[in-house]
């Protein structure tokens, strides 16, 4: 029997080492025995080394996802997890599927306990308090902090801390090891902390706010012991209002109900005279740009409809002899209500103006109405549209073409070239080449201005827009030419 002894406070490292040496040893979970002293415990003083590898044993590996599970597995209070670890370590040589057999009572286990441990570091997130330390006289504003975790977290939850607090020096003592912060350093010490009572003047507005935020309509005691253990409440500075505001919450909730037939607030009978005040708008007349533009407004054709602010409709003079179709409107004309109005739009109209073309001129609009996009924490990422979104906005396009009759139409991009002509395909292949369309208009196709902006290398990115330059010169000649004719 070789015996271990590990000091066991969540550093995962230590057991790793001793059982990839074990392994490679040879050594089964029947030969080895697993010992958890202190930080201060003499006995692993004189632990005994490691095995040396066995020569004719095979390369260790483990799945990527056993790392993780007994990283939290690791960070338990239990005394045979360590045990548990190295007897899942040993079956997965033999069965590298192990950990998909959720009925298996190791693999339970060990799920269990690391559930245990995501749990005790996110009620940390919740329930840590941080109290200035009084008597600072110059520097950062200094915290502390205690808290009573049930297993050995604190190591796992500071980096937390760290980010979230960046700006102050903070403490956070347990009687499971301290972790501290001073801008520059994030230093855990295994040893257990002590609490030194520190209290300051934040703990009323913790009471004050929590007794606002408390709704006694929507008290269930057992879900809010489930959220907020009483464990934790000794060391929450609102704790001591929660008794009272449980025991008066019948009475609370019949003195709302009372108050519920109140007036309305002043500014509602405002808002009701203002709505009849509004001035009626005269409907634009049948067979207009307005009218469709009115029309399109509440499109329903596909799903985009569901997600965008708006329809942003195509903007220009009927008359215009240039229609110039994008792909459809991002974030900023989604926004606005408007077409070319951001990044791209803002590229387009340097390029149209270095080719002699007024804008006010031209006829403005897309393939498709309606942003369509992905949500990425804040911001609205752009995603192609698919073809069945653009056969259904090709009803509006067709309809925008048919009144303005423009004698050329330049598709930006290869979604506007589908648009326009059913024609998929390498857009450079086509790009600069134009192609006859019914009614005597002439397709010219060429890239979307966006597409200088998706250029990483500097060089390229200028002869591109000298490119781009060139294609509106084209653009403007042929045009010229066309209204001649």
């Amino acid at each position: 029997m070789h015996r271990v002894c590990l000091v066991g406070r969540g550093d995962f490292s230590e057991w790793r080492d001793a059982a990839r040496a074990l392994a490679a040893a040879g050594l089964s979970p029947q030969q080895v025995d697993w010992r958890i002293g202190g930080v201060e415990d003499e006995l692993f003083e004189a632990a005994p080394d490691l095995p040396g590898p066995d020569p004719a044993a095979a390369p260790l590996t483990v799945p990527a996802g056993f790392l993780s599970l007994a990283e939290a597995v690791a960070c338990h209070t239990e005394p045979g997890r360590f045990h548990l670890l190295y007897r899942l370590l040993w079956r997965l040589q033999s069965d590298r599927r192990l950990l998909e057999l959720t009925a298996d009572k190791d693999v339970a286990w060990a799920r269990l306990l690391a559930k245990n441990v995501h749990r005790d570091s996110h009620k940390m997130t919740a329930f840590v308090r941080f109290k200035e330390i009084a008597g600072q006289t110059e520097g950062r504003r200094r915290f502390f902090a205690w808290f009573e975790p049930s297993h050995f977290v604190v190591a796992r939850t500071a980096p937390f801390f760290r980010r979230r607090f960046a700006d102050m020096d903070w403490i956070i003592a347990t009687p499971r090891g301290t972790a501290s912060w001073d801008g520059e350093s994030l230093i855990f010490d295994a040893r257990a902390g002590e609490n030194p009572g520190h209290g300051d003047p934040t703990d009323e507005l913790w009471r004050t706010y929590y007794a606002s935020i408390f709704n006694p309509a929507r008290l269930k005691l057992k879900a809010m012991q489930a959220e907020m253990p009483k464990k934790y409440w000794r060391h929450l500075p609102e704790a001591d209002l929660i008794p009272e505001l449980i025991a008066n919450a019948e009475a609370n909730v019949r003195a709302m109900a009372e108050r519920a037939a109140s007036d309305p607030p002043p500014f509602h009978y405002r808002l009701q005279e203002a709505g009849q005040t509004v001035p009626q708008i005269e409907p634009a007349t049948a067979g207009t740009l307005d009218a469709l533009r009115a029309e399109a407004r509440h499109c329903t054709r596909c799903a985009l409809h569901c997600t965008a602010t708006q329809t942003v409709f195509g903007e220009g003079p009927q008359e215009a002899r240039i229609m110039m179709v994008g792909e459809q409107p991002g974030d900023q004309e989604d926004l606005a209500g408007r077409p070319f109005v951001g990044p791209a739009g803002k590229v387009f109209g340097a390029v149209l103006k270095e080719a002699g073309i007024a804008r006010e001129t031209l006829y403005l609009t897309n393939a498709v109405k309606h942003f369509k996009y992905v949500p990425r924490g804040k911001r609205r990422i752009h995603e192609k549209p698919n073809r069945g979104e653009i056969e259904h906005c090709r009803w509006w396009l067709a309809k925008e073409m048919e009144m303005v009759r423009p004698s050329l139409v330049v598709a930006l991009g290869a979604t506007a070239l589908y648009a326009l002509s059913g024609q998929q395909g390498p857009l450079s292949r086509l790009r600069g080449k134009p192609i006859a369309m019914l009614d005597n208009i002439v397709l010219y196709p060429t890239v979307h201005p966006s597409f200088l902006l998706r250029l990483p290398d500097e060089a390229e990115r200028r002869r591109q827009h000298g490119l781009f330059v060139e294609d509106m010169k084209t653009i403007r000649h042929l045009a010229e030419r066309l209204i001649a004719q």
